[in-house]
C-alpha cells in the first residue's frame, strides 16, 4: 500500500499540470488559428426563420421598423419588418471581425432586398387578410393597402377600348360568383345597352373557395367576357375591396372614359335617363352624383352589421356620402380616389368610404340627385321611367320593370 500512496502523492500533481499545459496550449492554437471556424459565407452561418404577420399587432403601421437584439454570445434575435415578417436569428459565436449586429444587419438587408419595393407589402398582407375574417383586424385600424391585392383573376381589358377615349360611359355592377341569375337578368333586359358602341357593362366579383363555382365562372367569361375578378375573396366585409379593385382596373384600363356608374345586381338602371343626365352635365368635373347621405353617425354597437371601431373612424359624424347601390363619378375622379384610399385607414362600409372620407379627403365634390332612388319603389311605369336608379329588384322583376321602360303607352305627369 505504501509504493500506491507514494504514487498517487507524486503523479497526481504531475497529471494535473500536464492537464493544464495542454489547455493553455489548445487555447492559444483556437485563438489563432482559422481551421476551426467556418468557410461558408454568413448567411448559411445563420439560422432564420420567418413567421409571417398574422395578427394585426405585427402589421400596426407603415414605416415602423424595430430590431432587437443582444449582444451575448447565442442570443436570439428578432427583427421586424412591417406588414411582412418577424425574423428570427440564433446567431453563432461571433468571429473576431463580426459582431452580432453585423450579423442582425446582414440578415434584414437580405430580407429587404427580397422585396423589391414597399409597395410589395400591401399585396403579401393582402393574401392572408382578405378574407371573410378581414374585418376583425380592420377593427384594430390598418390602412387599406394592407389588405387589398391589386390584379386580377379575369381583366377582360377588352371592355374599354383605347382607354375609354370614345366612351361615355362604363356601368361596373359588383355581383357575387354565385349570383349568375342576377347577371343573366340583367344582360337580358337593360344590359342590352351595352350593344352601343359608347357604353359598356361590367360584372365585378371578388374570388371563390369552391372549385366548382370558379369552374362556371370561367365558363360564363367565356361566352359573355363581361367579367372582371380581383384577387380578394368575395364577402360582404370585402365590399371596400371590390370598389377599390373597381378604381384599380379603370385608372389602368380606361383612364379616358368620361363617366363611371358603380352600382349593385339587383339594381334597376334607367340606362336612357341616365345618359340623358350624362349628357347635361358633360361639362362638370372632379364630381360623384348619387343620393347624398348627410351627417350619418358611425354604429359603436358591436352586435350590429354596421359596427365601425373607433379604431377605423374617430369622429362622431361621417361625412356626407352618396348610398352604395348607385352613384355616378366623373372619370377625373378615379386616380385620386384609389391612390387615397390605399393609404386611409379600412373601412367595410364602401360608400362611406369612398364617397365620403377618401372623397372629401382629396376634394371631390358629391351632389345630389333625386333621379338616384335607390330605394325600392311601386313597380309602375312611371316610377321607373322616371328614375335613374331602383333598389331591391329581385332577378325574375328585371323583366317586367324593362317592359314597363319600354312602354310607350303609359302618360306620366
Amino acid at each position: 500500500m505504501a509504493p500506491m500512496a507514494y504514487q498517487v502523492r507524486v503523479f497526481r500533481p504531475l497529471a494535473c499540470a500536464a492537464l493544464l499545459v495542454c489547455l493553455v496550449v489548445y487555447s492559444l492554437f483556437y485563438a489563432s488559428s482559422t481551421m476551426f471556424q467556418s468557410t461558408a459565407p454568413a448567411p448559411a452561418r445563420t439560422f432564420m426563420t420567418l413567421h409571417l404577420a398574422t395578427s394585426s399587432e405585427s402589421v400596426p403601421a407603415a414605416g415602423n421598423e424595430t430590431i432587437s437584439s443582444a449582444p451575448t454570445q447565442g442570443a436570439n434575435t428578432t427583427a421586424y419588418v412591417p406588414g411582412v415578417a418577424a425574423v428570427s436569428v440564433a446567431s453563432e459565436a461571433p468571429s473576431n471581425n463580426t459582431t452580432t449586429h453585423q450579423v442582425v444587419h446582414q440578415v434584414v438587408h437580405q430580407v429587404i432586398q427580397k422585396i423589391s419595393s414597399k409597395e410589395q407589402v400591401p399585396s403579401i398582407a393582402a393574401s392572408n387578410n382578405s378574407n371573410a375574417t378581414s374585418s376583425d383586424r380592420a377593427e384594430q385600424g390598418i390602412l387599406t393597402k394592407y389588405l387589398y391585392e391589386s390584379g386580377y383573376d379575369i381583366s377582360n381589358v377588352e371592355l374599354c377600348p383605347d382607354l375609354g377615349k370614345n366612351m361615355q360611359l362604363l356601368v361596373a355592377i359588383t355581383s357575387a360568383p354565385s349570383h349568375k341569375d342576377a347577371r343573366m337578368a340583367i344582360r337580358q333586359t337593360w344590359g342590352h345597352y351595352r350593344q352601343r358602341s359608347d357604353l359598356n357593362i361590367a360584372f365585378l366579383l371578388g374570388s371563390s373557395k369552391d372549385s366548382q363555382l370558379v369552374q362556371e365562372l370561367r365558363d360564363e367569361n367565356r361566352l359573355y367576357g363581361d367579367l372582371i375578378s380581383g384577387h380578394f375573396l368575395d364577402s360582404y366585409n370585402n365590399l371596400t375591396l371590390k370598389t377599390v379593385s373597381l378604381l384599380e382596373w379603370v385608372d389602368n384600363y380606361c383612364n379616358h372614359i368620361n363617366f363611371i356608374l358603380k352600382t349593385d345586381d339587383d339594381m334597376f338602371i334607367n340606362i336612357p335617363k341616365l345618359l340623358s343626365f350624362i349628357e347635361k352635365h358633360a361639362k362638370d368635373k372632379r364630381t360623384i352624383f348619387g343620393r347624398l347621405a348627410k351627417r350619418w353617425k358611425p354604429i359603436r354597437n358591436k352586435k350590429s352589421k354596421y359596427y365601425i371601431s373607433p379604431n377605423q373612424y374617430q369622429p362622431a359624424t361621417f361625412p356626407d356620402f352618396t348610398t352604395g347601390p348607385a352613384y355616378l363619378m366623373t372619370g377625373d375622379v378615379i386616380h385620386d380616389l384609389y391612390t387615397a384610399a390605399l393609404g386611409k385607414t379600412y373601412l367595410k362600409l364602401e360608400d362611406v368610404f369612398i364617397t365620403g372620407i377618401v372623397a372629401q379627403d382629396v376634394k371631390i365634390k358629391r351632389t345630389h340627385v333625386n333621379e338616384f332612388l335607390n330605394k325600392r319603389v311601386a313597380m309602375n311605369a312611371c316610377n321607373i321611367q322616371k328614375g335613374i336608379s331602383i333598389h331591391m329588384v329581385k332577378f325574375h322583376e328585371q323583366f317586367d320593370l324593362w317592359k314597363k321602360l319600354l312602354d310607350g303607352k303609359t302618360k306620366c305627369k
